[in-house]
């Protein structure tokens, strides 16, 4: 028996939210960026808000919903590497629940990306 994932909508939801907090509070997201990517981190940010906001619609369309799903998993391995900068940088932080929400996060990749790959599959 497989585990039970929210809908599809809700997976649009998460998206589109963290799309948004791109825009919102960059900052945060500037210091994930891992430094061999090329450019300003600024516009990785951007960049990746952008992929996020255009996924989650994506999902949320029933007809564009099997590729958005797929993209979105993709999308969840391809922020690990931000993942792990930042519970490497996080190591200096005094706080300790933000040293280990961020170990906590990487974790997390793995169910996210089941969640869209069920997506894909129910589509």
């Amino acid at each position: 028996m497989t585990a039970p994932y929210p809908p599809a909508p809700a997976l649009a939801t998460l998206l589109i939210g963290a799309g948004v907090t791109h825009f919102a509070v960059p900052a945060f997201y500037d210091a994930m960026i891992p430094e061999f990517l090329p450019g300003s981190p600024r516009v990785w940010t951007r960049g990746s808000g952008v992929l996020e906001l255009a996924v989650g619609t994506a999902v949320l369309v029933p007809r564009t919903r099997r590729a958005g799903a797929l993209a979105a998993a993709a999308l969840f391995a391809a922020v690990l590497p931000g993942n792990v900068k930042m519970a490497i940088d996080a190591r200096r932080s005094d706080s300790v629940a933000y040293r280990a929400g961020t170990i906590l996060r990487l974790p997390a990749q793995a169910p996210l990306i089941g969640w869209a790959l069920r997506v894909r599959s129910r589509a």
